[in-house]
């Protein structure tokens, strides 16, 4: 069994004595002089700035992020005058004088930014220990001079390719070769080179599993274990013979679970399983920290040889609370400050109480934090091998000698590389310096002592609950594959839903699933041989029976109060959630679409259902525009017999979109699928009916385009044809639609959404690392099939050379393979026309432009690997005409406005991107790129309903947009009545007696 926690109390008297006298060692007596150079610094000029200026510190943070793209001069001159001259925020009068210049290339402009740029290196300089191994020895000599151990850590948050993951490794194998090598001159220092008579490795690295692999992913948990382990090994292997210990970092909380796992499974392994060198972090901002504790410390009695656990309050709060609240999971992390404290001092009493099993690292720069953690320790004598104090380089050096001063080891966490890969950790530095609260920033506004030392304390006496958000819809939540048991019930359900298939699925109409001449088989696009499922195909004489029985059954449905059709649509939206998995499941198998794009199709399909219910029951209020003794109404009537076409590479959320839509506005619906995903369109009908759709007001009536389809667009009795597909097939759509047939008494509502050219631009400012990964998501996601995908990449010239091959090596690490294998990122196109046709394009892509890269494929399945064309004339085939493909165009431009003309000069007008730190150039971007979705510094795929309503312009398609608050207006007719409500010169006047 675990130790139990202790009652607290027996602590406390000891903590405030143990607190009191580090906060008065902590204290300074500085001259007058030395008090009056610090005022004069430009760094803490900065820091003391951004503390007393909220609106000042976003901005000045954000500067400093972009600070190490910036590659001259004027281009910082005019970065700082645009990111702090902005209205809202309220400049210091020094801050003020400096950027009071009015050219960027002139002699104050570059005054300004030398010297912002010095400070904010100086600033780097006190929080990274070092830009290379060089300076870093010399750092941690000074240290052990001070008798600090130390834990060295190589900056940077993102792997993106595998080429950096192997690199990553290389440099740790490095960085401890050298360390190690330096080692071998320095003098003993006892405080922490020995503990207990136990000798003490000096040298240790602190490092993040999840840059041993570029693809990292909980959902491919195997996968990414097998690669992972391999390194892990190989690194632990070369520190034991170098004799130097490795600890391992814990990152978001998304990759938490599997990091345990990996280690747990890696350290009980014969090979490792004594080593005592090796230690494994803690958040005690996650709420689940105790629980993850309390397992490790039953592993660790298991293993029968202890590790380290560092435990830290977690560095990614802000990431994690608005990750959270935009993919609506529930909050990871405590909600308040106090909570996490509280926890903090329960996980280290626990971690100290079984001191037996577990080595305890205490991270911390809370003098109260520490001081508990002593307290625990000498109240239960604790041997002093068996835990140590941390401290972040540069942010408690006071504190970390104090605590040096009382006996205590004390290992100080020492982050070293380039700045731009540093940049994001420097950021978190100064959030924790500045934020108001800062244990840091509290002690040095003077706070009182009682009130610096008082136990955490929460509001009410409770927990935290989650942080609320205001939101406009609330969306359902997608999957998290972090879950262990939603990945096993993903793989279940692919496993159930193959031995469904085969089956032949007729069309329903009137109520009644009909039998066909003939049929057409939907395969699997990754195996061909493998048939999903037998579709029955629609004749015209049929498809005359299904539009008889939607104008039969037509007058009664419009009848039916909108409240129950809205219920409707709430229960198909219930049924699909109690179905998620097997729907997803339907969609890898039908479609080729891997699991993770699947499931949030199902989440799409939901909101659909959701959100028109409730719009629907909006937009029946109407509006009253009464005056005196006249009332004047504003409604809407359903429009008659509407014909949805939906497309393929949406086969879910597409045509649940149009058709709920189409039905909570009243209207009698006809869905015709694509032959290639009309299992999917069955299971939806499952779906419809089940929820209570009556017969003959939803028929799924597959059919050949060319013919059935054809002659339901032309058909007098049909009000309005809402498609999704091709241009081809969407102007000829219009084209019939526009002749008034024999017997037609309307004119027909067209909404045709077909497709872009869409264009992410990348400019001299960018983040990189976000633009790369941004760009391949975009591009390759669902093997480029996406009418919102990526297909042209506009690159700066100043910067062109620079991403183009960690654009290439980023894409050359995505798995190719089979939708339902875990580890696939691009899996087959749809069929064998598309394949070819994609290849076509491919040739046409080698004598217009240089292949950057061209991936192999499997050869069983309509697989083509990712190809990328560098050098791409802007007028070019391949960067005007939509390939709907893995294929992508790199375009290079010398300045931002040539950048949105190309992004401007195609037909289409759908999706565009900008990856920029540069506000002129969003701006710019925000007025002149001509889309109907523009994402800015994020990928260009996966609008989510309410949030990004969906649709474009030009040849992009017609009709507003897709999950916005416009579209139910095109299934409606608005009608005005006026009644006059005098009779006899009488009529009631509201207010008057």
């Amino acid at each position: 069994m675990v130790a139990q926690v202790s009652n607290n109390t027996i602590y406390e008297t000891k903590t405030q004595e143990i607190a009191k006298q580090l906060l008065a060692a902590t204290k300074e007596n500085r001259s007058f002089f030395a008090q009056m150079r610090d005022q004069m610094r430009w760094d803490d000029k900065l820091l003391g700035w951004a503390m007393s200026n909220p609106g000042l510190r976003v901005q000045l943070f954000r500067f400093i992020d972009c600070l190490p793209s910036l590659r001259s001069k004027p281009e910082i001159a005019r970065h700082l005058q645009e990111y702090l001259g902005d209205e809202s925020v309220e400049l210091p009068a020094a801050l003020k004088g400096l950027l009071n210049f009015a050219n960027a290339d002139s002699m104050p402009g570059q005054l300004a930014a030398t010297t912002v740029s010095t400070a904010v290196e100086t600033l780097a300089h006190k929080y990274i220990s070092g830009e290379n191994i060089r300076q870093v020895i010399k750092t941690v000599e000074r240290l052990r001079k001070d008798k600090m151990a130390f834990t060295i850590d190589l900056l940077g948050e993102a792997v993106i390719t595998e080429e950096e993951a192997q690199s990553y490794l290389d440099r740790y194998l490095e960085l401890m070769e050298q360390l190690t090598e330096a080692a071998k001159s320095w003098s003993t220092v006892e405080a922490i080179d020995s503990a207990d008579g136990e000798p003490l490795p000096k040298v240790q690295v602190s490092v993040k599993i999840t840059a041993f692999y570029s693809q990292f992913d909980p959902l491919d948990e195997k996968g990414s274990q097998e690669k992972v382990s391999d390194r892990i090994r190989i690194l632990l292997r070369r520190a034991k013979e170098l004799g130097a210990a490795v600890h391992f970092d814990m990152e978001q909380y998304a990759y938490k679970d599997l990091t345990l796992s990996i280690l747990k499974q890696v350290l009980l392994e014969d090979e490792f399983r004594s080593r005592t060198d090796i230690g494994i972090t803690i958040q005690a901002y996650l709420r689940d920290s105790e629980k993850d504790l309390r397992d490790l410390i039953a592993w660790a009695k298991l293993r029968g040889n202890p590790v380290t656990i560092r435990l830290v309050k977690g560095a990614y709060w802000d990431q994690e609370t608005i990750k959270s609240a935009q993919r609506d999971w529930p909050q990871p992390v405590y909600n308040d400050k106090a909570a996490t404290d509280i926890n903090y001092e329960k996980i280290t009493q626990l971690m100290l109480e079984n001191h037996e099993y577990i080595y305890s690292a205490i991270g911390s720069h809370n003098v109260r934090s520490q001081a508990r953690a002593m307290a625990i320790a000498e109240t239960l004598n604790v041997p002093r091998r068996r835990f140590e104090m941390q401290v972040l380089y540069g942010m408690a050096d006071k504190l970390a000698k104090s605590i040096v001063d009382r006996g205590y080891r004390v290992r100080v966490y020492c982050p070293y590389g380039d700045l731009i890969p540093g940049m994001a950790y420097l950021i978190r530095r100064l959030l924790e310096n500045t934020a108001n609260s800062s244990f840091l920033r509290q002690s040095l506004e003077e706070r009182p002592i009682e009130e610096l030392l008082a136990p955490p304390t929460l509001k009410n006496g409770k927990i935290d609950s989650q942080a609320e958000f205001t939101k406009v819809f609330p969306n359902v939540a997608d999957t998290d594959y972090a879950d262990k048991e939603e990945r096993v019930r993903s793989q279940q359900a692919i496993q159930t839903v193959r031995q469904q298939l085969g089956k032949t699925y007729s069309p329903l109409i009137n109520g009644e699933y009909v039998n066909t001449s003939q049929t057409v088989d939907s395969v699997n696009p990754s195996n061909p041989s493998e048939i999903v499922g037998k579709i029955g195909l629609l004749s015209v004489e049929q498809a005359e029976q299904a539009i008889k029985a939607a104008k039969a059954a037509f007058p009664a449905w419009r009848k039916t109060p909108v409240r129950e059709r809205a219920g409707v649509l709430r229960k198909a939206g219930e049924l699909m959630e109690k179905r998620r998995a097997e729907l997803t499941a339907w969609m890898v198998l039908e479609t080729g679409k891997p699991v993770r794009e699947g499931d949030g199709e199902v989440s799409e399909a939901i909101d659909f259902c959701r959100y028109y219910a409730d719009e629907m029951e909006r937009l029946e209020q109407g509006y009253n525009y009464d005056i005196p003794g006249e009332n004047n109404r504003y409604n809407y009537q359903p429009r008659g017999i509407s014909l949805i076409i939906s497309p393929w590479n949406f086969p879910l959320a597409i045509p649940t979109g149009m058709t709920v839509a189409s039905l909570v506005a009243g209207n009698c619906t006809l869905l015709k699928p694509a032959e290639v995903s009309s299992v999917i369109t069955a299971k939806l009908t499952e779906i419809l009916i089940e929820a209570g759709v009556p017969s003959g007001v939803f028929q799924y009536v597959p059919g050949k385009g060319s013919t059935v389809g054809s002659y339901m667009v032309k058909h007098p009795d049909v009000h309005m044809i809402t498609f999704t597909g091709s241009q081809e097939v969407g102007c000829q759509i219009y084209a019939d639609a526009a002749i008034l047939q024999p017997g037609q008494k309307h004119l027909k509502r067209v909404i045709a959404e077909m497709g872009g050219k869409n264009a992410i631009v990348v400019d001299e400012s960018a983040d990189l690392d976000q633009a790369v990964a941004g760009v391949v998501q975009s591009a390759f996601g669902y093997s480029g099939q996406k009418c919102s995908a990526c297909s042209r990449v506009i690159v700066l010239e100043s910067i062109y050379d620079v991403f183009v091959p960690r654009l290439v090596e980023a894409t050359r690490s995505l798995n190719v393979g089979a939708a339902e294998n875990p580890s696939t990122k691009v899996g087959p196109v749809i069929d064998a026309n598309a394949h070819k046709r994609i290849k076509e394009y491919i040739e046409k892509g080698r004598q217009e432009a240089k292949v950057a890269l061209e991936m192999s494929a499997p050869e069983n399945g309509y697989f083509i690997g990712p190809v990328i064309f560098s050098e791409v004339s802007p007028t070019g085939i391949i960067a005007q005409e939509e390939i709907f493909g893995p294929v992508l165009s790199v375009i290079r431009v010398k300045d931002f406005q040539s950048a949105i003309d190309v992004a401007n000069g195609t037909n289409f007008a759908l999706t565009g991107g900008l990856y920029s730190r540069t506000p002129s150039h969003i701006e710019k971007a925000q007025a002149e790129f001509e889309v109907g979705n523009l994402y800015i510094n994020r990928g260009i795929t996966g609008a989510i309903v309410s949030r990004q309503p969906f649709g474009g312009f030009k040849l992009s398609g017609v009709g507003s947009k897709a999950g916005g608050p416009d579209y139910l207006l095109q299934f409606l007719e608005p009608r005005a009545v006026t009644e006059n409500i005098q009779r006899q010169g009488f009529a009631p006047i509201e207010g008057a007696e």
